[in-house]
């Protein structure tokens, strides 16, 4: 993978994880919970929240354990969700998953082995999915209740380099048939929020697949706005022809990778 930044601290992911969590429950406070998700439309809201509290306790059992291999979710306590059916339950499911998650991940140390899916089989690499799948997925829940969603510019920054070596890793592990039409000559896309110095991004498309590095340059397409707004367009939380940001270029090369980007 390409590593333009390195990642953020092993504590501080942990705690992210607990605080984005707790954002995550202040969406869901008095909200409808059978509402569908419009960014996730297979999804009621009480759903999203089952499926991150389910992430949470299912990492947490993969580090504890120290497993080599995936953890059958039958074998995780309460991957299902609450035994209950009202809100409280499901705040306090929620609070207790991501307890688990952060002290499980702490114990461990960044540098444990732990089995998962990517090139990096650590309890750190853990830390960091599970803080940007929570962050992800908080952005669903505030795009649903219609709340506020800002992120900090470190957490947001670190959220689209994780993206990017994702599909990096994906493309080249050929994990993803999607993402292997991404591979093409001479195009290229920028990243440049306007509200974070440095928080800039160049994403080449190369014949030997994707690259990518912390960079201002000219491109194929530039994608600009607030930070938080650019990473919602990049991780297809908001639209790219939302007015909050700005697409400069062909457009047509940035929805081209929106449509592939992919985790496989």
């Amino acid at each position: 993978m390409t590593a333009a930044h390195p990642p953020l601290d092993h504590d501080f992911y942990c705690a992210e994880i607990l605080r984005q969590t707790d954002a995550l429950r202040s969406h869901l406070t008095g909200a409808e919970l059978t509402v569908t998700v419009p960014t996730c439309p297979d999804w009621t809201l009480r759903q999203l929240a089952v499926h991150v509290g389910g992430a949470h306790r299912w990492v947490a059992e993969i580090v504890r354990t120290k497993s080599t291999a995936a953890v059958p979710q039958e074998r995780v306590p309460g991957f299902e969700g609450p035994e209950k059916d009202e809100p409280e339950a499901l705040d306090a499911w929620l609070a207790e998953g991501a307890a688990l998650c952060a002290d499980s991940l702490r114990t461990a140390g960044a540098d444990q082995a732990a089995w998962s899916w990517a090139g990096e089989a650590t309890a750190g690499f853990w830390a960091r999915r599970m803080t940007h799948e929570t962050v992800v997925h908080r952005a669903d829940a505030a795009l649903t209740v219609g709340a506020e969603y800002v992120l900090a510019p470190e957490v947001a920054a670190d959220t689209i380099d994780e993206w990017l070596e994702i599909v990096t890793y994906v493309q080249a592990a050929k994990l993803a048939p999607a993402a292997a039409e991404l591979r093409g000559p001479g195009r290229s896309i920028h990243l440049h929020a306007t509200d974070a110095p440095g928080a800039e991004w160049l994403i080449e498309l190369g014949e030997d697949g994707v690259s990518w590095r912390r960079a201002h340059e000219k491109a194929t397409v530039a994608l600009r706005g607030p930070l938080t707004d650019v990473l919602s367009v990049f991780y297809r939380r908001l639209p790219a022809d939302s007015p909050k940001v700005e697409v400069l270029g062909d457009a047509a090369l940035l929805d081209f990778w929106l449509e592939r980007a992919s985790f496989g």
